[in-house]
């Protein structure tokens, strides 16, 4: 149970994709079409048809923004809405309720995001690098390792896209999760950036609440604190997928930099200052982290926290010696936590047919 990749936290420089109207706050827009020679206000003209006209897409149809002078419509599309994600795959399972796309950049990067209705909501998860390079061996995406970094637009880009997609039915899209693909504390200054246009209000950014959206990570002390000062109200939620140095050093790599001691610290302080649960990941493996002990330590660990546990039945990826706990231990498992006190529950297994684990679709294209 050895990893066989490095682990990265700094991303390889790279070429930077085309500017964007996403990469820019509201005051950067206005330059920036002031530059091009436009009066300012057309940025704000702009931002309304990115985020907020979810029935059509305007960096493929600037002839649909009507209010902008027929003259300006192209130049200013060519120059602050370039295409920076091509699909090469879109899946669909349980009865289309499930949607994946597999994206490739401006560079042939691939990117994965997932799009899952629910009876009374409707969950985008997101990715926040190309790869990964947290290098966690039972994980698709890790064991791909990392190209590069997404930026701000990019990332958007998957959260708008899932947004134009609820549109066609007359739907909303609720709840945003940066789960994807990448750590995105690694990205920290771009994932930070998306958050805020993701949640700021409309024009200047989609107007999803703060409290919908969840930023995941596998450990990132230092980040971690750094976000608890940012004044956000996001999600945290830590993959933490063992309570013991011993196992977690193996499961997840960056354990030799920040101990599970210290993760969980840095988790209770930003529950403190926001008030908000910690979801704690933890994917069931056979016989790897799903024994009884363990299910007691951690409940030592989180009883009387405010966080809640998420077990997540492992998607096994191919060739991989890996596989999902049997349903009589998971249960096992479940009932130690609560019998801890500790809130817990099950993830929906979703999108196993259609490649559902991050980086999967990914590693089938490479």
């Amino acid at each position: 149970m050895t990893t066989t990749l490095p682990l990265v936290l700094d991303a390889p420089r790279r070429t930077a994709p085309p500017r964007h109207l996403a990469d820019l706050d509201p005051a950067e827009r206005r330059a920036a079409v002031s530059a091009l020679g436009r009066p300012a206000y057309r940025a704000k003209q702009l931002s309304a048809h990115y985020f907020g006209r979810l029935n059509s897409d305007p960096s493929a149809d600037p002839a649909g923004m009507t209010d902008l002078p027929a003259a300006d419509r192209a130049p200013l599309a060519e120059a602050l809405l370039p295409r920076l994600l091509t699909p090469v795959r879109s899946v669909a399972c349980d009865d289309d309720s499930t949607r994946k796309w597999l994206w490739r950049t401006f560079d042939g990067a691939l990117v994965e995001s997932v799009l899952m209705r629910y009876p009374d909501r409707a969950t985008v998860c997101i990715s926040s690098q190309a790869g990964c390079g947290m290098a966690c061996p039972f994980c698709a995406t890790g064991q791909n390792g990392l190209t590069r970094n997404l930026s701000t637009a990019e990332i958007v880009e998957q959260v708008m896209v899932a947004a134009r997609e609820m549109a066609k039915t007359g739907d909303r899209l609720s709840n945003v999760v940066f789960m994807g693909m990448g750590e995105p504390l690694a990205n920290y200054k771009r994932v930070l950036a998306a958050f805020h246009r993701i949640t700021d209000a409309p024009p200047d950014g989609l107007g999803l609440s703060q409290r919908s959206v969840t930023i995941s990570t596998v450990g990132l002390v230092p980040a971690i604190k750094r976000l608890t000062g940012e004044g956000i109200n996001a999600t945290l939620a830590v993959s933490l997928h063992a309570p013991d140095d011993e196992l977690r050093d193996t499961l997840v790599p960056v354990n030799s930099r920040w101990k599970v001691a210290e993760v969980l610290g840095a988790a209770w302080e930003y529950a403190e200052r926001t008030g908000r649960r910690v979801s704690i990941e933890y994917a069931m493996i056979k016989d790897v982290n799903d024994h009884p002990w363990r299910a007691d330590l951690l409940g030592r660990l989180l009883a009387g926290r405010l966080a809640h546990v998420n077990l997540i039945p492992l998607n096994p990826t191919p060739g991989s010696d890996w596989d999902a706990s049997p349903k009589s231990v998971e249960r096992e498992f479940v009932h130690r936590l609560r019998a801890a006190g500790v809130p817990t529950t099950v993830r929906d297994t979703r999108g196993r047919e259609i490649d559902g684990a991050c980086g999967q679709l990914a590693a089938a294209e490479v």
